[in-house]
């Protein structure tokens, strides 16, 4: 085997390796798409207290049989 198939060999596997890389790492569609603005966010609305809650019965904890 001559050094020149030698160095063909190895750089066959080394593309392979590096095309195989490129397909796991990358997302598929992910070239051609431009990246989307981000949303504005809504104004903040003013936020309103929280009405007490209104009271509850007493809880039974231990029921007799």
């Amino acid at each position: 085997m001559s050094s020149e198939r030698t160095g063909t060999i190895l750089g066959v596997i080394v593309a392979a390796a590096v095309l195989a890389a490129a397909f796991v790492y990358v997302p598929v569609g992910s070239s051609h798409m431009a990246a989307k603005p981000a949303a504005a966010s809504p104004p903040p609305t003013p936020q309103t207290p929280a009405a007490p809650a209104a009271p509850r019965g007493p809880v039974v904890r231990e029921v007799p049989n």
